[in-house]
């Protein structure tokens, strides 16, 4: 087992009430993506003889008065950030986990210095995400939303025409920036529409990219200028923060498709609106934004060269569940003494 908190008396599961498990309350958003609060949480950690205690969001000082004696936190999301001076008032947990993928929420190496494990769902959702993301390519590339409205408006004879302008989908190229679990699904389902594909990851194997059939470029910029679709997949990290700049659609061909179903703040989209509003690029298909919900002033909403989706990707019936499940089941199998499934970050000897 690895090196707990200095100081912190064990216990086991068998104890009553033995642990205390602290989660946000739902706000609306919150009950928007994750459904009824708690009743998956509550099933299997009060089961297993934890306590879950609910706070508000509050302010950071109120926060660590409600949790600094948590032997977990279980995170759903919401706007608080689990910063360093939260994680220094933890004195007896031993993990955070979240029923997400991303955890730029979370200050992982606060985490790791105070013996605390982060953990994620990194496999529930990759399938929806996926499809999603076909999806989004064929429906840029068919023009469906305006081919919608031609037939509302009257404008039948306008719809052919539109779409001759354009070459049949076999044998174009689909570019793949970073290539973890989510392009790899995706690159099963492009392979059936006839695309050959393109990856830039220097952090994958150039062996496993071939494996998918997906050649590897070394140099981002070969694959902006070949792809007649670039999907990005990045995480969110310091070193990818507006890594998709100006620059970035200035390479991509005149007639491309930009498609993200990765983070929002991997794109400058200031240079993404002026990227569609002077024909850098032709079109994009967006899931995730600068800032979520997006503003009602920006422009994208009026640009009928981009389709939006609310940072849905991943959503299904059998996503929320799954998920919080999962997260649950983390924190449970740490407090018993067992190791982490999906950890984010290392402690000790681990």
């Amino acid at each position: 087992m690895p090196p707990g908190n200095p100081g912190r008396k064990e216990k086991t599961m068998t104890d009553s009430n033995a642990y205390k498990v602290v989660v946000f309350k739902f706000s609306p958003q919150m009950k928007a993506v994750w459904g009824d609060p708690l009743y998956i949480e509550r099933e299997i950690l009060e089961g297993a003889g934890a306590t879950i205690v609910e706070t508000d969001i509050g302010s950071e000082e109120e926060f660590i008065e409600a949790a600094h004696d948590a032997d977990a936190l279980l995170i759903h999301g919401g706007p608080r950030k689990i910063s360093r001076k939260i994680m220094d008032s933890l004195k007896k947990c031993k993990i955070i986990a979240l029923p997400t993928v991303g955890f730029d929420n979370i200050d992982v190496a606060a985490a790791a210095e105070n013996n605390i494990w982060v953990t994620n769902t990194p496999d529930v959702f990759i399938e929806e995400v996926a499809d999603h993301t076909m999806t989004l390519l064929l429906s840029c590339w068919r023009r469906l939303i305006t081919q919608d409205q031609l037939v509302r408006t009257g404008r039948w004879m306008e719809a052919r025409p539109m779409l001759n302008q354009y070459p049949r989908l076999t044998g174009m190229t689909l570019g793949f920036v970073a290539f973890g679990n989510i392009p790899r699904a995706v690159c099963r389902r492009a392979k059936a529409f006839g695309l050959n594909m393109l990856a830039y990851d220097p952090y994958r194997s150039e062996l496993d990219m071939i494996g998918y059939g997906v050649e590897p470029v070394s140099r981002l910029s070969e694959l902006l200028n070949r792809s007649d679709f670039v999907s990005a997949h990045l995480p969110s990290s310091f070193e990818t923060d507006r890594m998709l700049s100006e620059e970035t659609f200035k390479q991509m061909k005149s007639t491309g498709i930009f498609l993200n179903t990765g983070r929002g703040a991997t794109v400058d989209e200031a240079a993404l609106i002026k990227a569609l509003q002077e024909g850098w690029i032709a079109y994009a298909g967006l899931d995730v934004f600068e800032t979520e919900p997006v503003d009602s002033d920006n422009p994208l909403l009026k640009m009928d060269n981009v389709i939006l989706t609310a940072h849905a990707a991943s959503a299904s019936a059998r996503m929320p569940v799954d998920a919080r499940r999962r997260a649950a089941r983390e924190i449970v199998n740490m407090l018993r003494g067992g190791q982490p499934l999906s950890p984010v970050n290392r402690i000790g000897a681990a």
